[in-house]
């Protein structure tokens, strides 16, 4: 790819090429998860049998290239970042360096960037008399989410003039070890009781496994995002607690449990009654930064004519 300026007026195309000559068919084949690492019997690519790429590898050795795929070579914030295979699609289709995924958060809330945009305006305006919903993966594995931003976003919001806030937790165990979640929910408990402390209602209203309540993806089965319309939007679920800590201290009691899967839940008050299931007026933001996982949701949330289940 053209390391060289864009043709003058026309940012989108790339510059002609120092080497490859022009009319020439290039293809570009991506292998997800295809690798270089040390040649031992518990790397699947050197023991496989790969007679293709052998063969390409040993035509053309000139012309063969390690790149990297995680850390700042592909735009995330640290070499301690690993890629993923969104992060290294946007890296090639990009054919340059650029800030994406945590990085682009983590520069737009040190620049104050992200309340200058037109999404916070929009929402903004539910902050007098609606509430603001904050869902995503309590997480600090960087795939999806990464935990220290949330209480940045919570400050933020409420600096801004969120009087009332409710979050949505939806446990990892994936990228991060299953059963982390007790210590995350701890941590964001700590975070909201700072926020009473100045007048502000902030609450956990909801939750449950990434694997089992709202985060599918590719439509592959939206059961999975009806468990988190349920407790999210209806504020119904087969469990209910009085805090989110205690929601996921007792579920994980069951010897089965798994911060991936752990059944929706909801928080209720002394009465029973749910604490802040999303009503019409008011603002949802989901703080994962991957998006995937979250456009079911999003659909669900704002097509008139959605179809995949009952809303009601």
């Amino acid at each position: 790819m053209a390391t060289s300026p864009p043709a003058e007026g026309k940012p989108w195309e790339l510059a002609a090429h120092p080497r490859l000559p022009k009319g020439t068919v290039v293809a570009v084949v991506v292998l997800d998860g295809w690798g270089e690492a040390p040649p031992d019997p518990f790397n699947c690519i050197h023991a496989a049998d790969t007679p293709t790429l052998d063969a390409l590898k040993k035509a053309a050795p000139a012309r063969w290239r390690l790149i990297k795929a995680h850390g700042t070579a592909v735009g995330l914030p640290t070499d301690d970042d690993m890629g993923n295979s969104e992060v290294g699609h946007n890296a090639l289709g990009a054919g340059q360096i650029y800030a994406q995924g945590a990085k682009l958060v983590d520069l737009a809330l040190a620049s104050g960037k992200i309340y200058d945009g037109e999404g916070f305006k929009y929402i903004r305006q539910s902050f007098d008399d609606g509430t603001l919903h904050l869902i995503g993966l309590l997480s600090d594995g960087g795939v999806h989410s990464r935990f220290d931003q949330l209480p940045l976003l919570l400050k933020g919001a409420s600096e801004h003039g969120a009087k009332r806030i409710r979050v949505h937790v939806l446990t990892d165990g994936r990228d991060v070890l299953d059963g982390s979640s007790v210590r995350f929910v701890e941590m964001l408990e700590e975070d909201l009781a700072r926020l009473r402390e100045k007048g502000v209602d902030a609450r956990v209203a909801s939750g449950g496994g990434r694997m089992y309540v709202t985060m599918d993806r590719y439509e592959n089965d939206w059961q999975v995002v009806k468990r988190g319309w349920d407790a999210h939007v209806l504020g119904e679920a087969p469990h209910k607690f009085k805090s989110a800590l205690e929601a996921v201290k007792k579920l994980r009691e069951d010897p089965k449990a798994n911060d991936q899967y752990l059944p929706h839940f909801v928080i209720v008050d002394e009465s029973g009654k749910p604490v802040g299931p999303i009503q019409d007026g008011d603002a949802v933001v989901t703080f994962n930064f991957r998006a995937d996982r979250m456009v079911m949701l999003a659909k669900a949330l704002e097509y008139e004519n959605f179809d995949k289940f009952d809303r009601s």
